[in-house]
């Protein structure tokens, strides 16, 4: 939940959605349009000088494959999601990191040892 002065300064007419973007003028608590953010994104990354490829749904995707590396299960991250099918959170939003596959890599080495 949103607590940040612009709730506060709107208490009676915020419209709290728990949206991570929100306005703060004319509709108080409703999300802000995504080429707003897009263009903001953009223009703070080519002054930090980093590349300029990365997106808000970019991040999403990211924000998934972390959680799914930190093992939060899948019912968890659709939540976050907002997904009711588990199908897009697996297939569409979580990648095999580099981590997982190390992970991976090493539950095996351990199971092949046991066997031995």
């Amino acid at each position: 939940m949103f607590t940040g002065k612009g709730q506060k300064a709107f208490r009676r007419s915020y419209g709290d959605q728990n949206f991570v973007f929100a306005k703060l003028e004319r509709h108080p608590g409703y999300p802000i349009f995504t080429k707003t953010v897009e263009d903001r994104m953009e223009r703070l990354l080519k002054l930090a000088g980093l590349s300029d490829t990365l997106t808000p749904h970019s991040l999403r995707h990211t924000h998934t494959s972390l959680l799914a590396e930190a093992e939060v299960v899948i019912e968890d991250i659709m939540e976050r999601l907002g997904h009711s099918d588990d199908d897009t959170t697996r297939l569409i939003y979580r990648h095999v990191t580099k981590e997982m596959k190390k992970k991976a890599s090493n539950k095996f080495g351990k199971l092949m040892r046991s066997i031995s």
